[in-house]
């Protein structure tokens, strides 16, 4: 399986960020190992600059400095966070020899992997907490697993080249709403998490074989069925 950043651990790289974030790049990256260690060990009636202020040990004054709003707070964990995988792409789905069967594989099971671990389980289902009552927050993550969706998608559209645009872009939303929905039954401590193994390689299988063989007329006979 492809290896996987540490789920169980809160650190985000440190890189410098645009205005505010230039200066105290230390300060800034404790405030956001602080703010999602809050959300994880917490949850989302906990993520308060107050609370995020002791967890660092940082006046919330300090806090507020940097992130006037906790909103920014979770733009920049998101940010973080997709800088990460993109990193990751490059180390394992990226290299060189790779046809697009393998590489939409890695992602499959690089995915599944990362939802298995404590820190993707709690945080994504306590930012949909919140992005049900923040539109803000429903944006921002909107435009995370919209990025995601385009990672799926450039191989989709390599391994099916008579789709077009919108299927590629139906088949990829399919395949990631496929795996993220396996959060509440086989994340971390959920019920069927001892399953998590196989649903990968069942998912890695099927999600794959889908993307290469389903066609335009298949999709249009199967949204007129409905």
């Amino acid at each position: 399986m492809a290896a996987r950043p540490d789920t169980t651990q809160t650190d985000l790289p440190s890189a410098r960020r645009p205005g505010t974030y230039v200066r105290g790049t230390e300060t800034v990256d404790a405030i956001l190992k602080a703010a999602l260690s809050v959300l994880i060990e917490e949850g989302a009636g906990a993520f308060t600059v107050r609370r995020i202020a002791a967890e660092c040990g940082m006046k919330v004054g300090n806090v507020s400095y940097h992130f006037p709003k906790k909103e920014l707070l979770i733009q920049t964990l998101l940010d973080d966070i997709i800088a990460n995988y993109d990193k990751l792409l490059e180390r394992t789905v990226r290299q060189p020899g790779l046809d697009a069967e393998e590489r939409l594989r890695l992602i499959v099971v690089m995915c599944l992997d990362d939802i298995a671990g404590k820190r993707t389980t709690r945080l994504f289902t306590e930012l949909w907490a919140l992005a049900n009552h923040n539109e803000f927050v429903a944006d921002r993550v909107r435009l995370f697993y919209q990025r995601v969706h385009e990672f799926i998608a450039e191989y989709v559209r390599e391994l099916n080249p008579a789709l077009g645009e919108q299927e590629v872009r139906d088949v990829a939303l399919f395949i990631s709403a496929s795996m993220e929905g396996a959060t509440p039954f086989l994340g971390y401590e959920k019920p069927w998490a001892q399953r998590m193994q196989a649903f990968t390689a069942i998912a890695a299988h099927s999600l794959v074989h889908l993307a290469k063989t389903v066609t335009s007329v298949e999709i249009a006979g199967l949204v007129d069925r409905r």
